[in-house]
């Protein structure tokens, strides 16, 4: 279960508390058995046989339910409630009380669901928080209140992945910016799984989060103070969802995509040629990946293809 620390408002005592909400990992709900263990990928453990048959249906529906624990056995007609109200709890109560003004809050938690998974600018940010019509909004404004927002652990960044010493290329270190559960994108912009189904590019998006959240979960309990994951991307455009990184040097690399019938040999290759380009200096020493692989949303059974890279149903990947 991966946990945060969410500041409440003791109408009792008129101060703020710290509560530990943790969101579970799909594996902790009733929606994944599990099969594929995240750190055997790293030992080069067989994958094959897990079935997990999983359609984008399934994915829509973890989006917009989210990972609350409160939400455990309730129908879809209630848990689906959860994620707005508690968006509306904290710009009520939380955010005045830190001193910020709730409409601008609101506006910057908006502007962060239609840009998911983005490495927005603050600049860019400050425009589309004044799209509604209110006020033009500064970047500085921007900047402060995705301060507040991440210290009231409703977003976390995922920097980009700087290649082995020496390496020949340059990545672009520009944040992505995430809010820590899809459901709160999904809320935010008024998405439900039946939506969702005739926007795939949305759900796509929320999707990324959905696996962002348990990855961080499942890399959070390996050992190793230095374990990492970021995203790749470079001055060709080249770029990889995650790349996960542990502190004794090992690493792997996953794209994510909404079903295993988007993966194809060109994205196999895109995924090769990141490989191969992160390895082909020799004066670099850069060590070679233990995985390549896809975390799919609808999927039949993880397997490994021909050329080595790996098909992983979201609903398949445990701890």
């Amino acid at each position: 279960m991966g946990c945060a620390l969410f500041p409440l408002l003791d109408p009792l005592e008129a101060s703020i508390l710290w509560q530990r909400v943790c969101h579970l990992r799909l594996f902790e709900s009733d929606d994944a058995k599990g099969g594929v263990s995240f750190a055997s990928l790293f030992d080069g453990a067989p994958i094959q046989g897990v079935r997990r048959g999983t359609e984008i249906a399934d994915v829509a529906r973890w989006c917009c339910r989210g990972g609350w624990p409160s939400i455990m056995g309730l129908e879809d007609e209630f848990a689906l409630e959860t994620p707005a109200d508690y968006i509306r709890s904290v710009n009520e109560v939380n955010v005045p009380k830190l001193g910020k003004d709730s409409a601008t809050s609101l506006a910057l938690m908006r502007s962060l669901a239609f840009d998911t998974s983005q490495a927005v600018t603050y600049a860019t940010l400050a425009v589309d928080m004044g799209e509604d019509g209110s006020p033009a909004r500064t970047r500085g404004t921007a900047s402060a209140y995705l301060q507040m927002l991440s210290d009231l652990y409703l977003t976390e960044d995922l920097g980009g992945w700087e290649p082995p010493l020496r390496a020949k290329r340059r990545v672009r270190v520009r944040p992505k910016r995430y809010l820590i559960d899809p459901s709160l994108p999904a809320a935010l912009i008024g998405a439900s799984p039946s939506t969702l189904l005739r926007d795939t590019q949305t759900l796509g998006g929320l999707f990324e989060t959905l696996c962002l959240r348990d990855l961080r979960v499942y890399l959070s309990v390996m050992p190793g103070a230095a374990n990492k994951i970021c995203y790749y991307r470079d001055e060709k455009d080249l770029e990889v969802d995650f790349v996960i990184e542990l502190s004794d040097g090992r690493w792997g690399a996953l794209e994510v995509k909404l079903s295993d019938l988007k993966v194809d040999d060109a994205a196999a290759e895109r995924l090769l040629a990141f490989k191969r380009k992160v390895t082909a200096n020799a004066r670099a020493q850069a060590r070679q990946p233990e995985f390549l692989a896809f975390l799919v949303g609808r999927g039949d059974f993880a397997y490994r293809r021909d050329d080595g890279i790996l098909i992983i149903p979201i609903a398949a990947l445990e701890p």
